[in-house]
């Protein structure tokens, strides 16, 4: 049970980094247009939030079982601050923008995009910090 939150954290930090890898990828592939790599984006980035919030579960519930260095702990809220920001905030505004284009049409210039990928960046930082803190 000891190695557990950091085999979860570890296993987030994957996820969280192969997915930044993909998104932009998708719409360099033949024949993928931007309202049909809006709508697999759509589809990649629910299941990935909603996987995000099992594994900060998981990892809150194995710091619940056994005490944890108080810096690891504050990751994990700041992680968890960061995830509900991204799925509260910041996701529902993207998936209106892409409803927009998907629909045909041109929505209003928009940071919102910039503002959720800047909060990647600072996850994947902190998943790092995370876990060589666990270490």
């Amino acid at each position: 049970m000891t190695h557990l939150p950091l085999a979860l954290a570890c296993i987030w930090l994957g996820m969280v980094v192969a997915i930044s890898i993909e998104a932009p990828l998708k719409f360099r592939a033949p024949g993928i247009t931007l309202p049909l790599g809006l709508g697999i984006g759509r589809l990649v980035f629910r299941a990935l939030n909603a996987s995000e919030i099992v594994l900060a579960a998981a990892t809150a519930v194995t710091f619940a079982l056994a005490p944890r260095p108080r810096t690891a702990t504050i990751m994990l809220v700041a992680l968890a601050v960061t995830l509900a920001v991204q799925v509260a905030v910041i996701r529902p505004r993207l998936e209106a923008r892409a409803a927009v284009i998907i629909a045909g049409g041109t929505p209003p210039k928009s940071s919102t995009h910039l503002v959720y990928i800047a909060l990647e960046g600072v996850k994947v930082l902190v998943l790092v910090a995370f876990a060589v803190i666990l270490l």
